[in-house]
């Protein structure tokens, strides 16, 4: 069972950046693909991007593709969302979440292990 950890939310204007991290309990961390999610109140679970095992690969939907980055450091067990030039509409819980497939998955359902989440707010 990984156990994951996200970190680094808070408060942030308009423009602003944050980087989260999700740490992970297992090295069996590394083999496997990590997503990040957020849910707005009301709203469903929105997939924001996905990076490969090894961190050569990584997906992001046109909503924030260009603002936000993913990148994992695997020996440490941490992955990062770096989001840059946050927008009000970014408000949310930030969860991530890791998948054995090797094929990029959007779908909550195809992670099989997930963080707490971190809210994120970010004020206009």
């Amino acid at each position: 069972q990984v156990q994951l950890v996200e970190s680094g939310g808070g408060l942030v204007q308009a423009g602003g950046s944050l980087r989260l991290s999700c740490a992970a309990s297992d090295g069996t961390f590394s083999t496997l693909a990590v997503g990040w999610f957020r849910q707005a109140p009301g709203k469903e679970r929105e997939f924001v991007g996905r990076i490969s095992w090894s961190g050569r690969n990584t997906d992001y939907p046109d909503s924030v593709k260009g603002r936000f980055t993913i990148s994992r450091d695997n020996a440490k067990n941490t992955v990062y969302l770096q989001m840059y030039n946050l927008k009000p509409e970014d408000t949310a819980v930030y969860y991530c979440a890791a998948s054995y497939s090797a094929v990029t998955q959007t779908i909550p359902g195809r992670y099989s292990y997930w963080g707490q989440g971190t809210q994120v707010t970010v004020s206009s």
